[in-house]
């Protein structure tokens, strides 16, 4: 993968790349960024760079044959470790070499894709995906080895965040002191979740969203956009390349989350003395929690966006709103004046602790109901 072909984040490029220059390179190194950043775009250049002996300030010069390994990610000093589960093909005891190849399709079609793109690619998004002490064992196994070319050896973890604590334990004295020329990448989207014990012992470089003008001359040039629309979709995204593609593709979830959220809501400013929309708001519950859980903590996580950009428009901050919602009989200035400092808070705990249950395996229908029943209440505070 070529330098040039990741967005932005010009400077992380430069550091990696003096990196190398000066042999000053972390044998751990944690790249944490939001979705769409191109943190995982970022470690496989920055492992072609340093296998492939490469020069310059571009992934050429170096040894050709190994810079064509990488063209279809399968260079063997190359490793790759991220969430999975068991499917209806493997049964019992998924490691990340089982799923190499839809791997490789998902790097090939959305190198910027995000955990449910993945879960959806291996038909496992009822089920949340970790990267567990199988993996462990893998990664130990697999470093043990000897270098298939003599030099350095990568290990890139995405979603590191999915590494359970018996894995984690297994990999501490690895990554702390791995084998001579081997270097781990751990890649994230929340640093905190990261277990302490692990984060303190990585070389930490934060990847911010991207421009939107970045954003905005990709899609020109990859879908042949006007300027105009392309301005609009990038501003939508939100830093995010992998939703600015999805919206591109009229693919994106948000469609679907939006829809749920303006009968949730609706619901919920009806359900104050009125048992006909409390029945509305138990059978509401009971649809999405049939959903998989990874998307009904997506599910919340725009919930919580939503309320957010409501609020800033209520505390006349327009300019930063990117949310557009496509329903035509529902519109964000009208609902705003419901969002206030009163409840905002209060709505955005709620929305935090339903996504921490349900990650821990919270009966869903009782998570969410529970959640509803207190929306109620919240969205009829009056402001002060």
């Amino acid at each position: 993968m070529l330098f040039s072909e990741i967005l932005g984040q010009e400077h992380i490029k430069a550091h990696l790349i003096q990196s190398v220059h000066n042999t000053r390179i972390a044998h751990a190194q944690l790249f944490v960024g939001p979705e769409g950043s191109g943190t995982l775009p970022m470690a496989i250049a920055f492992a072609q760079y340093l296998l492939c002996k490469n020069q310059g300030d571009e992934n050429t010069g170096g040894l050709d044959a190994c810079n064509l390994k990488f063209k279809n990610f399968s260079h063997p000093d190359l490793h790759f470790a991220f969430p999975v589960a068991t499917n209806g093909v493997i049964k019992k005891h998924p490691v990340s070499n089982h799923f190499l190849t839809e791997w490789r399709e998902l790097l090939e079609e959305q190198p910027y894709g995000n955990l449910f793109d993945w879960y959806k690619k291996i038909d496992i998004e009822k089920k949340q995906g970790q990267i567990g002490v199988d993996e462990a064992q893998e990664i130990v196994k697999s470093l043990s080895l000897k270098s298939y070319e003599g030099g350095y050896k990568v290990m890139i973890i995405w979603m590191a965040e999915k590494i359970n604590t018996q894995a984690a334990n297994k990999l501490l004295k690895l990554i702390e002191e791995p084998p001579s020329k081997t270097i781990f990448i751990l890649i994230a989207e929340d640093e905190e979740q990261i277990i302490n014990t692990i984060r303190s012992r990585c070389q930490v470089l934060h990847f911010p969203p991207l421009p939107e003008e970045v954003i905005k001359q990709s899609l020109i040039k990859k879908y042949d956009l006007t300027e105009d629309i392309a301005g609009k979709i990038a501003h939508q995204s939100n830093g995010n390349y992998n939703k600015a593609c999805d919206l591109v593709y009229h693919d994106t979830e948000d469609t679907q989350f939006e829809e749920w959220f303006i009968f949730w809501i609706r619901s919920a400013f009806k359900a104050k003395g009125n048992k006909g929309a409390i029945h509305d708001l138990i059978s509401w519950s009971e649809d999405i929690a049939k959903t998989g859980r990874e998307t009904q903590k997506q599910f919340l996580q725009f919930c919580l966006n939503f309320f957010r950009q409501a609020l800033l428009i209520n505390y006349k901050a327009p300019e930063l709103v990117y949310m557009e919602p496509k329903q035509d009989d529902f519109k964000l200035e009208k609902f705003a004046p419901f969002v206030h400092g009163n409840n905002i808070l209060e709505i955005s705990e709620e929305l935090q602790d339903a996504i921490y249950h349900i990650e821990r395996n919270g009966n869903a229908k009782i998570i969410l109901t529970d959640l509803s029943i207190k929306l109620t209440r919240l969205l009829h505070k009056k402001a002060d």
